[in-house]
């Protein structure tokens, strides 16, 4: 038992011994030498899958259009259990991070006070069934969901998955 206490006492000495020797090396604090992705992270993007090249939020999860949204009307057709199931792609401001998206960027209040993201006026959602980046199953849902090109154009291929339901 003696020889565990001084065993321990002379490991806490050297390590105190260690901190406050001036010629020790300490390495950085684990945040300097993370790479800083918080302002390079794009919050829309080009992502390829099964339906070609088409918008993804920074997740990588699809973007979608809703047919009853009217673009440029500054409002978002889709509330209450609607945006449930399809959230709004949110920005941190209200000039949105994209990479690859040649449409018309900009932003709206969305129903629940955050900056929606638009493309070509209208605004952008994810389906919440669609668990993985790649996931297109909310693709020609009721008629009325589209995935979203990156010029802004609505894909109107069909899924070519028919995991789901109208």
């Amino acid at each position: 038992m003696l020889a565990v206490a001084v065993a321990v006492s002379t490991l806490a000495l050297a390590a105190l011994a260690g901190c406050s020797s001036p010629t020790a090396t300490t390495p950085p604090p684990a945040e300097s030498s993370a790479p800083d992705t918080s302002s390079s992270t794009a919050e829309l993007a080009v992502g390829s899958t099964s339906l070609g090249d088409i918008v993804v939020d920074g997740t990588g999860m699809t973007a979608y259009f809703f047919d009853k949204d009217t673009a440029g009307s500054g409002t978002s057709a889709c509330t209450g259990p609607c945006a449930d199931l399809w959230p709004a792609i949110e920005s941190a401001g209200t000039t949105p991070v994209v990479d690859g998206v040649t449409g018309e960027i900009g932003t709206i209040t969305g129903t629940d006070g955050g900056n929606q993201i638009t493309i070509n006026g209208r605004p952008v959602y994810t389906y919440t069934p669609d668990t993985k980046a790649g996931d297109v199953t909310g693709q020609g849902f009721g008629g009325v969901w589209w995935v979203v090109s990156p010029s802004g154009d609505e894909v109107m291929e069909p899924a070519a998955s028919s995991d789901y339901e109208y």
